[in-house]
Parts: structure tokens; sequence; C-alpha cells
């Protein structure tokens, strides 16, 4: 049975913390109940209350495959086909 510390701090069991999803840093809220309070994981929100993540959604909405993104945003874009296979790449064995 988790305890209270002089500070206030309980440790959520583990069991909990992956039912809810919780990691570290994320935010919970007590909500009272008839029976008790209720522990509750919340969304990440930006001080207006927004979320933080909405101008970002659909951002990634690409024909490219994710190692093709990575290649061009690294500078290494565009790439031959034989360097997928090692040959004409410059390396030697």
């Amino acid at each position: 049975m988790p305890r209270v510390t002089t500070k206030g701090q309980v440790t959520i069991p583990k069991e909990i913390r992956d039912t809810l999803g919780i990691e570290p840093g994320d935010e919970v809220t007590f909500e009272e109940t008839d029976s008790g309070y209720e522990i509750r994981k919340e969304e990440p929100t930006t001080a207006d209350g927004d979320d933080p993540f909405e101008k970002y959604r659909g951002s990634a909405d690409s024909d490219e495959t994710m190692p093709e993104r990575m290649r061009r945003l690294r500078g290494e874009y565009p790439r031959n086909e034989s360097d997928e296979n090692g040959e004409e790449s410059g390396i030697e064995a």
C-alpha cells in the first residue's frame, strides 16, 4: 500500500501507471466521486488550455517513406538507388 511522504507525494503503483499510460512528467488530476477520488491522466495543454500538438497534426502527411523523409531532412536526398545496395557509394570493403 503506497504511503504519503512528508512532501505529500505518493508513488503510483506500476500496474496503475501502465494501465493509465502515465509516464514521468505527465500531469494527473484527482476528481471527487461518491466513493472517494479518481485519478486521471490529463492530456498535455498549453497555459491557454490548448493542445500544444494541434498545429502539427497532419504535417507529416506525405507520399515519402520515413527513410526517404529522414534522408531529405538530413540533406542526404536525393540518393542513388545503387546506394541502397552499397554499390557505387565510394565505400571500400
